[in-house]
């Protein structure tokens, strides 16, 4: 999360008194299908601005599980994949030497890597399948893949096991950790 989207959510509270949550969780109550409606509702039933209401309806659609913390979104994660847990503390463990500007920002589905911008993704694909998401400016090799223009990231590499882990796959990761500056 960036500096100024931390000082727009501490200054909401600061203003209303109510933390970003509070807000996030009546839009989803609500159930707006559009935007603006949710927008206007903020708006026009507490008083927000634009700026204020705008943002709390994109990171309440963006991540529907604001008032689920990361141990339980890591739980959803891994039910019935539990077998990928040593793999992912693996992961976490070799991701954290780079340096202390990583950001480990669960969702429903994986788990983003961030830098100053989102250089990868961790998630259990399956019961067979452990999925590493790389933004990397190289061409596709080996277990290295191309992902679809407008996709989450440029790669992809999927792992079967955790012996597939290996030195080749750490270089992908710190190379993709130095481009996201």
């Amino acid at each position: 999360m960036d500096d100024a989207l931390k000082n727009m959510i501490n200054n909401l509270e600061k203003s209303t008194g109510k933390p970003l949550d509070f807000f996030a969780q009546l839009i989803l109550e609500k159930n707006f299908v559009k935007h603006g409606e949710a927008v206007n509702f903020l708006k026009t039933e507490h008083g927000l601005g634009h700026g204020y209401a705008n943002m709390i309806v994109h990171l309440a659609k963006e991540n529907s599980s604001l008032h689920i913390n990361d141990e339980e979104l890591l739980a959803t994660q891994y039910k019935g994949k539990e077998h990928w847990l040593p793999l992912y503390n693996q992961l976490v463990e070799f991701i954290q030497s780079f340096g202390n500007d990583v950001e480990f920002s669960p969702k429903k589905a994986y788990v983003s890597l961030r830098r100053a911008k989102q250089f990868g993704l961790l998630m259990p694909a399956t019961k067979t399948r452990y999925e590493i998401g790389l933004n990397l400016k190289v061409e596709g090799q080996g277990a290295l893949q191309v992902m679809k223009k407008g996709s989450m990231c440029s790669h992809k590499i999927d792992l079967n096991s955790s012996e597939d882990f290996n030195e080749t796959v750490k270089e992908w990761l710190k190379q993709a950790y130095d481009l996201a500056q």
